[in-house]
């Protein structure tokens, strides 16, 4: 690239990631250094992870008992991190009035019924949806009002909550501010991405990681900063939105990541694809992991999508799918092939 030529933006991801993995390279051979990460001038460097993660991959013909049955065999894992910290579990409601678009209430009753013989304080589900009508329609179009009886959980609206600035950028690649729900920065909330399956036209891919980075902006419903992570140069949807997502990542970070595959999207994803009669559930205490393992079920490679691609290459996990331990059913007997998004303008599928 000539000195004065300006960088595209997919050259602006992959250095951002391969800085930042440098960087915790050289850290990693500190002794003092922490397992994770290592401060430095209070920010987060990553170090790539050497260990295998594990993800846990269920197939069957119920919704709740595959979630239930995909956390069983990480229990360990989960329990031991969560501490004294209050849970957060944050659905995905892109749209409030399509349930194929949106997290299955079943999903979180899966969810639930894993926590709550181990897990007695107050359980937030907490959502910030995207529409005008606002999340409380969501909780009440997809039956969630039930799970505060049943499981003694408090349905939150993050969007009337409070809210700290960041910045994505923007047109002319400049900064702009953008507000995020407070409690998607909050140390003390072990935060849940309970996702759904789908395809997207700029992501190529909702799972965990992107249900919590989009829905982490305000949408107060006089005005919605969630667009701001889609805009690029020229005020138009494209592929920015992998940089700003790696972006916001680095403080915006489930600690469980559970995915919801049972009826899955395909096709013109997030909102308005079809269904797949796909019958998965995956869980993982590494968000990265689940996700690049979620992507090879639907048929993707993760190295082909722009933001996993860059979390691995800076190490925020483990995105090397021959260092993922799966869990319960094999690969192989849940492998699909989920046809892309009609506004995808390149393909992440693994025979592209």
């Amino acid at each position: 690239m000539k000195w004065n030529q300006q960088p595209s933006r997919r050259d602006l991801l992959k250095a951002s990631g391969m800085a930042l993995m440098g960087a915790a390279i050289v850290r990693a051979s500190d002794p003092e250094a922490p397992p994770v990460y290592r401060r430095c001038g209070g920010r987060k460097l990553y170090q790539s992870p050497a260990e295998p993660s594990s993800v846990a991959l269920i197939k069957g013909n119920d919704r709740r008992e595959n979630i239930f049955k995909s956390l069983k065999l990480i229990e360990n894992q989960v329990f031991g991190a969560i501490g004294n910290k209050q849970i957060l579990i944050k659905p995905n409601f892109v749209q409030t009035s399509k349930q194929l678009a949106a997290t299955h209430a079943d999903a979180i009753r899966g969810i639930l019924e894993f926590l709550r013989p181990h897990y007695k304080r107050e359980i937030l589900i907490g959502e910030a949806a995207a529409g005008k009508e606002g999340t409380l329609a969501g909780y009440k179009n997809y039956g969630y009002p039930a799970l505060e009886k049943e499981y003694k959980v408090k349905l939150v609206d993050l969007n009337l909550g409070g809210c700290q600035y960041r910045y994505t950028i923007g047109e002319k690649n400049a900064p702009v501010p953008i507000r995020i729900c407070s409690p998607f920065l909050d140390p003390k909330l072990y935060i849940i991405s309970a996702a759904v399956m789908k395809t997207h036209g700029f992501a190529s891919v909702t799972l965990t990681l992107k249900n919590m980075l989009l829905g982490a902006p305000m949408n107060d419903y006089r005005t919605s900063d969630k667009g701001q992570m889609h805009r690029g140069p020229h005020g138009e949807p494209d592929d920015i939105i992998h940089f700003n997502m790696f972006h916001l990542a680095q403080e915006v970070y489930p600690d469980l990541a559970v995915i919801d595959g049972f009826t899955g999207m395909e096709g013109d994803g997030p909102s308005r694809g079809t269904a797949v009669d796909s019958r998965v559930a995956l869980a993982s205490a590494d968000a990265l992991a689940a996700d690049v393992l979620g992507a090879r079920v639907m048929g993707y490679d993760a190295k082909k999508i722009l933001y996993l691609s860059a979390m691995t290459e800076a190490g925020m996990g483990q995105g090397n799918l021959e260092k993922i331990t799966v869990l319960g059913n094999r690969l192989d007997e849940c492998s699909y092939r989920f046809k892309n998004s009609p506004l995808l303008h390149f393909s992440a599928a693994l025979d592209a």
